[in-house]
């Protein structure tokens, strides 16, 4: 996409052929789409036979069980966030281009939510019943998830924009960003725990709602300032 062209579209026609672009590009590179799922199953499958297969132990931990493995399989999956627009060229004429970074950068994060979050949100009821999960607790465990994985893609994204440059990022942006997806995975299951209890959950959804606001508004600028920032050095 030119200049040129880009400069007679609107905002948001910029941001749906962004969108598009990422996910037609995710789906035609069906491995790396597929390897979080994956490695996602895989985590929530091994800890019973690691641990103890015992329902009642099982059904105390799923909660932590799911989110810590939503959370690593969302690490596995940022590094390739921007490496391939850095390898290619791509990101270099996003930096030059008239529309706002931020907004091309919005409809990347959502992109990689689409097609790594969304997935893992859909997938975690069969890992919370394989878990034992309490019934009266797998409605909040999916809600969670959705507010909760966005949130995870875009401190992830900030990670994934300071390191582009760097051959080994992927072990950089867990050093960087693990510290700041502890507050998310604290919340997430304890609304799950809380849930399965009988207790309220209004308060957890609340401060992971507004973790979400936050990154929602911040990320997509310190994204743009750490692309800027890698791809000047």
């Amino acid at each position: 996409m030119t200049n040129s062209t880009t400069s007679d579209l609107g905002l948001g026609a910029v941001f749906w052929i962004t969108l598009k672009r990422d996910l037609l590009l995710a789906f035609r590179r069906r491995n790396d789409l597929v390897s979080p799922l994956v490695f996602f199953l895989m985590v929530a499958t091994l800890f019973p036979l690691g641990v103890s297969p015992e329902p009642k132990f099982l059904s105390e931990v799923a909660a932590g069980v799911v989110w810590v493995a939503a959370l690593l399989s969302t690490l596995l999956s940022m590094d390739g966030l921007f490496r391939t627009d850095f390898d290619d060229g791509s990101l270099e004429q996003m930096l030059l281009s008239p529309q706002p970074l931020a907004l091309l950068v919005v409809a990347k994060i959502c992109a990689h939510w689409m097609i790594s979050g969304l997935p893992l949100t859909i997938m975690s009821p069969l890992l919370a019943v394989m878990l034992f999960l309490p019934d009266g607790a797998m409605g909040a465990l999916v809600v969670t998830l959705l507010i909760g994985t966005p949130t995870l893609s875009l401190i992830g994204a900030i990670g994934a924009g300071l390191t582009v440059g760097l051959r080994k990022g992927g072990v950089l942006i867990t050093l960087l960003v693990l510290p700041l997806y502890i507050p998310v995975l604290i919340f997430g299951t304890g609304a799950v725990q809380a849930a399965a209890s009988g207790l309220p959950i209004n308060g957890y959804l609340a401060i992971l709602g507004a973790i979400l606001a936050l990154g929602v508004v911040l990320a997509p600028i310190a994204v743009a300032a750490a692309l800027r920032i890698s791809v000047s050095n």
